[in-house]
């Protein structure tokens, strides 16, 4: 069957059809609304909710924009519904965490557990780069956020963005360049891979913690962002961090469930979460 007749199917109500369709992106959506949630229970919700929703809506759809875009427009506006009851994030989020964490020995040992037992419990600091992205991205406002990350991580066009938001394109032109701004500034005053006073080196010291025979120095120059650190300016930097966000895929990555585990100790230090032991409600222990 061809594709534009599986897609007439799916707006006829074939929901066959309509998973079909909806898998060719499936990961990717799951990606991207875990970088704007930071929580895997919740991304497994929403990326539900948003098949059914957007399933029960299908015979709306008018092929204004591809079904991904649209598919897309409905989740987002399922995460701005999610994250507006939350607090945005400081720029401090991972150092509070931090904190946390050297002050819980319990904490600490259920990160060792991760790293040991866990086929996606490895360390890589590139990886931890892509944390420190998603955590920092959650010091926008939503629709800063949700643009930046579109355009720069995973490549919508402005046009499509304008439909995903509701926005002309003027104003998703100025969200893209105020996020990108204060993400630089952020980037700029504390990663102490791109900036000799940066306060940030979480990067190396975790990889201390988890990886003690690597030759840290040899890690740091295996990274771009590192060897251009001295010759580029902070925009070309920028660029040069979302290029290595984009080849990582958070939910499937070497340390996926060890950088899960930085994360809800992250959320549980800024009172996102209750308990940093807390169990997912109709989750299996």
């Amino acid at each position: 069957m061809e594709r534009e007749d599986i897609l007439q199917s799916a707006i006829s109500g074939d929901i066959n059809a309509f998973q079909m369709l909806f898998a060719e992106f499936q990961n990717q959506l799951k990606s991207y609304l875990y970088r704007l949630l930071a929580d895997r229970n919740d991304v497994d919700d929403l990326t539900h909710d948003t098949f059914i929703k957007a399933f029960t809506k299908i015979s709306t759809f008018n092929q204004e924009a591809s079904l991904k875009t649209w598919v897309f427009k409905i989740a987002t506006n399922l995460a701005y519904d999610h994250l507006r009851k939350l607090k945005r994030w400081q720029p401090d989020a991972q150092d509070r965490g931090a904190d946390l964490a050297i002050g819980s020995e319990e904490v600490r040992q259920a990160f060792w557990k991760v790293h040991d037992t866990s086929a996606a419990g490895a360390y890589e600091m590139k990886e931890h780069i892509d944390f420190c992205f998603t955590c920092i991205s959650k010091t926008l406002l939503i629709e800063n956020q949700v643009a930046l990350i579109l355009k720069d991580i995973y490549d919508f066009q402005t046009k499509e963005i304008c439909l995903i938001l509701g926005k002309t394109e003027g104003v998703i032109k100025h969200l893209l360049n105020d996020a990108r701004n204060t993400m630089t500034g952020i980037f700029e005053n504390r990663c102490a891979l791109i900036n000799k006073n940066g306060v940030c080196h979480q990067c190396s010291h975790i990889n201390e913690i988890f990886n003690p025979k690597h030759d840290q120095q040899a890690q740091l120059m295996k990274l771009e962002l590192v060897k251009k650190s001295k010759k580029y300016n902070r925009e070309q930097l920028f660029t040069l961090r979302t290029l290595l966000v984009k080849a990582i895929d958070p939910l499937h990555a070497a340390g996926t469930d060890l950088h899960e585990s930085i994360m809800n100790c992250v959320r549980t230090a800024i009172g996102e979460k209750s308990d940093f032991f807390e169990k997912h409600p109709g989750k299996a222990e």
